[in-house]
């Protein structure tokens, strides 16, 4: 594996991320899942989020990104949350935010 994987989601997807399926937009959760954090998760021992920049972020997409990873690669959301690393200088609470998306994805 790789080291480490940097996305920054306001330049390399969208600054305005939205819903949950492409039926909400063009810049929604499952793509940014499928395309930003389903490959890197196999190829990299780290991946780094980092959320400034963000006109938002709305829980429908929190939740399919993040949320959507643990489910659709049958994942232990323990292990993600070891993986996976965020950057909010902004808005810090939105990590533990995301994490407790992570912890409770296959409640869903």
């Amino acid at each position: 594996m790789k080291n480490t994987k940097h996305i920054k989601i306001a330049t390399d997807f969208s600054n305005i991320p939205k819903g949950r399926t492409p039926d909400d937009g063009k810049y929604n959760g499952e793509r940014f899942r499928k395309e930003f954090l389903e490959g890197a998760y196999n190829e990299y021992d780290k991946i780094i989020i980092d959320l400034d920049d963000l006109y938002g972020c709305p829980s429908s997409f929190r939740e399919e990104a993040f949320g959507g990873l643990v489910r659709s690669l049958d994942l232990d959301p323990n292990e993600v949350l070891e993986k996976l690393e965020f950057i909010a200088t902004n808005r810090p609470p939105l990590i533990d935010t995301i994490k407790q998306d992570i912890l409770h994805a296959k409640d869903k």
